[in-house]
């Protein structure tokens, strides 16, 4: 039988993910100068946000921020999307906490992916 799914967009983008009580959302906003050191581009606001989710994360060995992707060696955990106007930015990020196969199962693999994530199941 075919799985009852409400879909919800982002207005950032970003890629599918099964929104239920195993996961985990942030969003942060900031204001340009609130940051002076971290550029209002994607590369560093990445940067910025992995070193942000290190202290969060420093109890599990092997978090790092992977090809715009959370994981904790090879392994996704989350996924995050921006929005960037002018001097100000917000960053969405999806972490997940814990997942039923299930559901993992109703999402598609996109087309393009990081080589890491290649083939994978």
């Amino acid at each position: 039988s075919k799985a009852r799914m409400q879909v919800i967009r982002r207005f950032t983008g970003g890629g599918t993910v099964v929104v239920d009580q195993d996961t985990i959302f942030s969003t942060l906003i900031f204001q340009g100068a609130a940051l002076p050191h971290v550029e209002c581009y994607p590369q560093p606001i990445m940067a910025w946000t992995e070193s942000f989710y290190s202290h969060a994360f420093s109890a599990v060995p092997g978090f790092r921020q992977r090809e715009n992707d959370y994981v904790f060696g090879e392994r996704k955990f989350g996924g995050n999307a921006q929005a960037i106007t002018g001097k100000r930015w917000l960053h969405h990020s999806s972490l997940l906490w814990d997942f039923q196969p299930q559901r993992m199962g109703l999402l598609a693999h996109p087309r393009k992916q990081p080589q890491y994530r290649q083939g994978r199941h």
